[in-house]
């Protein structure tokens, strides 16, 4: 998964301020791994007037509005597979380094809208 530099910035942190006894980042209160419906919930218990899903589809809206990246990099990037089975057949690259550039500018753009 490329991250973007802000992104790989917090996992070196967490890295050294959590536990490492059971190998996940941010484990549940129990030590094991959260469960699908966390970010629902907290959203919900903040009073955030949004879903989780919602940052994904911000972050196409973005991408397709404000950036130059090719829909491919795009669709990628939200881990998206094509169910056109000739188009897979001919993708023989994941895109990771343009996935990254991508993924940086959205860094970018967060921190500084």
């Amino acid at each position: 998964m490329p991250l973007a530099d802000r992104a790989l910035a917090v996992l070196d942190e967490a890295r050294r301020e959590l536990p490492h006894d059971h190998g996940l980042v941010f484990p549940s209160q129990a030590g094991g791994i959260q469960r699908n419906g966390i970010m629902s919930d907290l959203m919900h218990e903040l009073k955030i007037d949004a879903v989780p899903h919602g940052f994904r589809s911000s972050f196409r809206d973005w991408a397709a509005e404000r950036t130059e990246a090719p829909r491919e990099v795009c669709e990628l990037a939200l881990a998206h597979v094509t169910n056109d089975r000739t188009e897979a057949a001919y993708r023989r690259s994941d895109l990771f380094e343009r996935r990254r550039t991508l993924r940086q500018q959205w860094a970018v753009y967060l921190c500084n809208p």
